[in-house]
């Protein structure tokens, strides 16, 4: 894939209704899940490897502790936000409320 499966603003705007845990800043679909501790965000890391590799997409992710931060856009796009990036995003978020993480959207720096 590449720019065929780019997102424009609308259509990002659009698929966010459907993806509450996430929001659209600096050109990317960006969250936080925050988790129990440590270790239940090192399970989250781990799951998120497996969707990641599985799909062959990857997230930009920092873990602090018990959050995890992620980004996500498609390089191959020229860093935009495309289907695959909404794909992920719903699988991360599927993966997180199985862990019983909490989104935090908003915590995510601008």
């Amino acid at each position: 894939m590449g720019a065929e499966d780019k997102l424009d603003s609308k259509q990002i705007d659009e698929q966010l209704r459907t993806l509450p845990d996430w929001r659209h800043s600096e050109g990317a679909l960006v969250t936080v899940f925050k988790l129990e501790n440590g270790r239940a965000a090192l399970d989250f890391i781990a799951g998120a490897g497996e969707l990641a590799e599985e799909a062959n997409h990857h997230p930009d992710l920092d873990w602090r502790y018990n959050k995890v931060f992620i980004r996500l856009t498609s390089h191959d796009a020229g860093s935009a936000v495309t289907t695959r990036d909404v794909a992920a995003a719903t699988s991360l978020s599927e993966l997180a409320i199985r862990l019983g993480a909490t989104a935090q959207p908003d915590k995510y720096p601008a």
